[in-house]
């Protein structure tokens, strides 16, 4: 089975980061965000997977072939950022014919989804209730059948967000649908939404049925970021002995990455290679490379081969900058 995991997006919420490192290898718990996918779609049988990528995706593509060297990996990029459903669109070369899976690659997901492969229905879509569905896909339903898709509502439609998360066995009928939305220029927000996909093949007569995701964790900005962070290390609940220093569980810290004389946690991520001295860093990440010195930092996100120095802060530090903090 084949899987498409559209990785184009620029990050633009989570730069500076993403100047330098492409939004799926952001590090959450001490892993690429888009580590997390690739586990659970191997899990489902996948052993194929198409990428559509844009921004720094030779840097994707070159760590899904070293790390997943058992996947079958094609790449297709998507040379200008025309949406969601235009990224997917472009993979029909590879995938028309056959079901396949559509995750999204900057959002990761929890619990077993073997039964979203289940029953007879053109497409089965990954659902969950969040309070704000403005910023979300919704679906209306009756029963588990999917009888409406609106993109980002203005007013309210469903608390049903769509999670990213999409099995769709008539392959032929969605990119039928894509293509049509594509010739007769059908924009939201300015893009080709796979959302309008979905719902032209409602339209036509499909049958769309909705299952639920037990957890989702969206990944697009700083705040949602370091709350995924907390999730998947309060999950771990463990943190390592790092002599002369301190670090509360739950916590990760890299076996390359030095801390010295600090109280690092709880809820902190440090990459490997990266450097805290005489520091307090909790509920932070620390990219690979970094430099941390007399800081207490929270809330933080400090980017690759960054160095900071200085006071008590809540910092969003792009890759290979330099801060010193109280220093006139």
């Amino acid at each position: 089975m084949k899987a498409i995991i559209p990785v184009a997006g620029m990050g633009t919420r989570l730069r500076p980061h993403t100047y330098t490192t492409p939004k799926a290898l952001f590090q959450v718990a001490g892993r690429p965000i888009l580590a997390y996918i690739l586990d659970e779609v191997v899990k489902l049988g996948v052993d194929e997977v198409v990428l559509v990528v844009g921004h720094l995706g030779d840097k994707i593509v070159e760590y899904v072939r070293r790390e997943y060297p058992e996947l079958g990996l094609y790449a297709v990029e998507q040379e200008e950022q025309l949406g969601l459903g235009h990224a997917v669109y472009l993979t029909r070369e590879y995938t028309e014919g056959e079901p396949v899976l559509i995750i999204y690659g900057d959002t990761i997901f929890e619990g077993d989804l073997r039964g979203a492969l289940e029953g007879g229905a053109d497409a089965r879509i990954g659902v969950k209730q969040v309070e704000d569905p403005r910023r979300f896909g919704v679906v209306v339903t009756e029963g588990d059948r999917i009888v409406r898709l609106v993109e980002k509502p203005s007013e309210f439609v469903s608390d049903l967000a769509i999670a990213g998360v999409n099995f769709v066995r008539n392959t032929p009928l969605l990119f039928r649908s894509l293509e049509t939305i594509i010739n007769e220029d059908r924009r939201t927000k300015g893009e080709y939404q796979l959302t309008d996909a979905f719902q032209e093949m409602v339209e036509r007569g499909a049958r769309l049925e909705a299952f639920q995701i037990e957890d989702w964790f969206d990944c697009g900005k700083p705040e949602s970021l370091l709350e995924t962070n907390r999730h998947l290390l309060s999950k771990r609940g463990d943190a390592p002995d790092v002599p002369g220093s301190v670090v509360l569980p739950p916590s990760f810290v890299a076996p390359t990455a030095k801390v010295e004389s600090s109280i690092v946690g709880p809820y902190t991520s440090v990459a490997e290679g990266a450097h805290i001295e005489e520091s307090i860093v909790r509920n932070s990440i620390v990219g690979e490379g970094a430099f941390v010195k007399g800081c207490l930092l929270e809330g933080s996100i400090v980017g690759d081969r960054a160095r900071v120095s200085g006071a008590y802060q809540r910092l969003n530090v792009g890759d290979s900058s330099e801060v010193r903090l109280g220093v006139s």
